[in-house]
């Protein structure tokens, strides 16, 4: 594999690279005060590009979604200035220092950054990526980047995710979108990007690793093996499936945008597995939620004391969260940065505060115990209750063999039915199918939930079109002679496998029950998941506004409008009602709701 241990270029002078970055994580690996004793040999300040500096202490600046905005600048300087010292005491001490990039370099609005366009975003242009690479190169230390959900969005300028791509790459002098960079002995940090956004199947804003990054760290973590001594810190966008970070249901859950690869479903949990199955991945560091770092669901231990809870079956990997350096960027008011201080005894995960000029604070300690294992020690309380009830989601919790699952959990009755009940604002409820998938409440909606990690998946029906109805499962499975007599009266239908349709799994349909008596029944898509895709690709919509637009100018000519915006104008195709980029109600116009016509 590549090791990129080359400095890149510093490309341009203080007044053009001061620019704000919007989630900066900081990691810094040095030593445990408590766990671990950090060596104090004297090393050069920078290591060479031919070997490694000796020993195993390191320091690795970790920087979250950067969203740069070229007229806001004071924010990242600020928060640079609180990094320069730390770095700098670094290189003296040992050498072993690296910045990590987690993407979204640049703010995805019109940033009057060109003169020939007022409505160009400035997110994946030439211009934001030549403008990060000078920000990330001016801090004097090697730095990588991992592409985020915006970092391809320089639609105006690239007709292909393919020509984005490569200026991307190029202007931080990257071969590939991956990187592997050894930072102390038998220490890697590992990072994989996103590659699409014209092209995504769905939202653009999914975070897409391409199947050849995925071999590639497959194959990195099976031949850098645990019980060698090798320790992997992983790095992208946004987090795996069953990562256990605290994510917004208002936004990533609903718009099925939230883990690596969120809409395919064997791509979205193989992230995962591989943590479970190589014991050499010891952390994984994500941005993508812009939330502060003071919630202790902001790092999640691999494992935890019985005591508190079920097994969490997350390898020897602790997962970090990463907040956001600029004010204009944060969803809860945090400007914080993650730092991580390690050797070769364990590591600290920390937060330098940009609002406490530059606080350091311990989060969590992690010691190694042996090369297999390691154990998670919470340094403080959760600071943020008092105001996160909006971000925090509910997880289904199925315990294990010393733990019940939680007071959620709905269980069938001796007729294999779960029977109807009210739904509102705050029922909390899950159940699984017989076929696995899991289903729950959140909110007033119809969640879908991972049916191994439980984590959420997307939503199936909204709170618009369920609160103050029941909701409840029943069986619809039928025997072979009965389904034939059904089938032949459906058009068709007539002479269906009825054997081959009841198969060995228990037929079941999810029904809502309104007040006037109305079922409907919730379908599964086709390839039996529940969970409804209907944010589309981001090109799309631009396409379906622009359609929109064209029709009311051309109603408002025909019928001699004084305003376009008096024309009675409506889309007709699909399932897709809004050219919204977010999914917030599921029912059908004329249908399950009232017409729009």
């Amino acid at each position: 594999h590549h090791l990129a241990l080359a400095l890149s270029t510093q490309r341009f002078t203080s007044d053009r690279y001061s620019i704000n970055m919007r989630l900066v994580t900081a990691v810094i690996l040095i030593g445990h005060a408590a766990a671990f004793t950090p060596s104090t040999s004297s090393r050069t300040s920078l290591r060479p590009v031919t070997h490694l500096n000796a020993g195993d202490e390191f320091v690795v600046g970790v920087l979250g979604d950067l969203h740069i905005d070229p007229r806001k600048m004071e924010d990242y300087e600020t928060g640079k200035s609180h990094f320069m010292p730390i770095f700098e005491e670094a290189k003296g001490s040992h050498g072993n220092v690296a910045i990590v990039s987690l993407g979204d370099l640049g703010e995805s609005k019109n940033c009057d950054h060109n003169p020939e366009s007022d409505s160009e975003l400035f997110a994946g242009t030439t211009m934001c990526h030549e403008m990060a690479a000078g920000f990330l190169g001016s801090m004097g230390v090697p730095y990588d980047v991992v592409g985020g959900n915006h970092d391809l969005e320089g639609l105006d300028e690239f007709e292909t995710d393919k020509e984005n791509l490569e200026v991307y790459l190029r202007a931080h002098n990257k071969e590939t979108p991956q990187f592997c960079r050894q930072v102390a002995d038998k220490t890697l940090l590992v990072g994989m990007g996103s590659t699409l956004f014209r092209d995504a199947v769905f939202t653009s804003h999914e975070v897409t690793i391409d199947q050849a990054q995925i071999n590639w760290f497959e194959n990195l973590v099976q031949t850098h093996k645990a019980e060698d001594g090798w320790k992997v810190f992983v790095f992208t966008h946004a987090p795996p499936n069953g990562s256990g970070l605290r994510v917004l249901q208002e936004n990533h859950v609903v718009n099925g945008c939230c883990w690596l690869n969120h809409s395919n479903e064997e791509q979205c949990q193989k992230f995962i597995n591989l943590v479970r199955e190589h014991r050499c991945i010891k952390a994984w560091f994500s941005g993508h939620f812009h939330l502060g770092q003071d919630y202790q669901d902001s790092i999640t231990f691999p494992t935890i004391d019985p005591k508190e809870g079920p097994y969490p079956n997350r390898g020897s990997c602790v997962f970090a969260q990463t907040s956001v350096m600029r004010a204009g960027t944060s969803r809860d008011g945090r400007q914080q940065s993650r730092l991580i201080r390690g050797n070769k005894d364990g590591f600290e995960i920390c937060t330098v505060d940009h609002q406490k000029d530059g606080k350091i604070r311990v989060d969590a300690t992690i010691s190694y115990r042996g090369d297999t294992n390691e154990v998670g020690v919470y340094a403080h309380e959760d600071e943020a209750y008092d105001h996160d009830k909006y971000f925090k989601v509910y997880q289904p919790c199925a315990g294990d063999k010393l733990h019940p699952p939680d007071d959620g959990f709905k269980r069938y009755d001796a007729d294999g039915n779960i029977p109807p009940f009210d739904v509102d604002q705050d029922t909390v409820a899950w159940w699984y199918m017989s076929c696995g998938r899991a289903l729950g409440m959140l909110n007033g909606n119809l969640i879908e939930y991972d049916s191994s990690t439980l984590a959420p998946l997307g939503l199936v029906v909204g709170a618009d079109e369920l609160v103050g109805k029941k909701v409840g499962v029943i069986n619809s499975g039928l025997d072979a002679d009965t389904c034939e007599m059904m089938m032949d009266d459906e058009e068709g239908m007539e002479g269906a496998d009825c054997a081959a349709l009841a198969g060995d799994l228990r037929e079941q349909a999810v029904v809502m029950l309104d007040e006037s008596g109305l079922v409907t029944v919730v379908q599964p898509n086709e390839d039996g998941s529940y969970w409804r895709k209907i944010v589309r690709n981001k090109m799309v919509r631009m396409k379906e506004v622009r359609r929109v637009k064209a029709a009311k100018m051309w109603a408002a000519e025909l019928m001699n409008l004084e305003d376009d915006s008096d024309a009675n104008v409506v889309s007709s195709w699909g399932p897709y009602m809004t050219t919204s980029g977010t999914a917030k109600k599921t029912a059908v116009p004329g249908l399950t709701a009232k017409s729009a016509l």
